[in-house]
């Protein structure tokens, strides 16, 4: 496999486990799907679509198939993210999505003037916490040239 490897790698192919920034942006943006899907402050989600068939006592097969992906599509991110930066990681990547967001409303890039724009800021961030996560293995492997193994433990 190594071997593989090498020659992937020696012949100026890209290997299919080589991170881009492409490949972190498409990571970003199924995160970003699943987040605002589950719920967003436009009231378009399956959030809200579900909780008006509650209350509206129409719940039915398609509403829970899309809970059951949504919360599939949720268990991916979340597991890979906490098993790829654990507890200490996912903090200090919510204080620096913290810090930068400080940054871009100090720099009045971004206004957090209502409810709306904070809920919106904060689904951002969530997103983007969870696609650091999904990248981890590739950044560390590209910052120190150290690869990773899981614990069968």
């Amino acid at each position: 496999m190594a071997t593989n490897d090498v020659t992937a790698v020696s012949s100026g192919k890209k290997s299919s486990r080589e991170f881009t920034f492409l490949g972190f942006i498409l990571r970003l943006l199924f995160a970003l799907a699943l987040v605002l899907a589950t719920y967003n402050p436009s009231g378009v989600s399956a959030f809200h679509w579900i909780r008006d068939a509650i209350s509206a006592g129409d719940v039915g097969a398609p509403h829970f198939l899309v809970g059951v992906l949504l919360l599939i599509g949720w268990s991916i991110l979340w597991i890979a993210t906490w098993q790829a930066l654990n507890t200490f990681g996912v903090v200090l990547a919510a204080l620096a999505l913290g810090a930068i967001v400080w940054l871009l409303i100090d720099l009045d890039v971004l206004s957090a003037n209502s409810g709306s724009a904070i809920a919106w800021i904060s689904l951002v961030c969530l997103a983007a916490l969870l696609a650091i996560g999904l990248s981890w293995a590739h950044i560390w492997r590209r910052l120190t040239g150290q690869v990773e193994l899981a614990d069968d433990d």
